[in-house]
């Protein structure tokens, strides 16, 4: 019997949005109690690439920017001492797709009830709505005004 087990793996959506904050923080306290490893992820999209869903990150910077910005983000919202426990990771596409690439042989993926999408995004679906009904794991929609303690 194998008695070694890997920590179990969170992945979390953060796109700056308050619901992403508070799911970030539920996302580390979560793995705090069970022993696992947290990876946050952010979507870039390069302008013009996906007609159909706005930047995740503000378009008027690039990659190097917008990786700046993520781990300034979850320090932000962790401090110090919490980022440390957080891998932090961008990579480019749609949000959904992102993360449900991301969540491949994850325990969990946790994400925001409402990020910075707008009107569009609302017209195909949520990115929320998109990875609880395609991601290969389960998901965790957190609220904004989700109680972390």
């Amino acid at each position: 019997m194998d008695t070694q087990h890997e920590a179990p793996r969170i992945v979390v959506g953060v796109d700056g949005s308050p619901s992403s904050q508070t799911a970030l923080r539920w996302a580390v306290r979560y793995a705090g109690l069970v022993g696992g490893k947290v990876e946050a992820v952010t979507a870039w999209e390069v302008p013009g690439e996906a007609s159909w869903s706005a930047p995740a990150v503000d378009a008027t910077f690039d990659e190097e920017e917008a990786e700046r910005r993520l781990v300034e983000e979850v320090r932000t919202v962790l401090g110090d001492q919490g980022a440390s426990q957080v891998h932090e990771r961008l990579v480019r596409g749609h949000p959904a797709d992102v993360l449900v690439d991301a969540a491949e042989g994850a325990d969990v993926l946790v994400v925001g009830s409402r990020g910075r999408g707008g009107f569009r995004r609302a017209l195909l679906g949520s990115v929320s709505q998109q990875v609880a009904l395609h991601a290969p794991c389960p998901v965790t929609i957190v609220r904004p005004d989700a109680p972390v303690a």
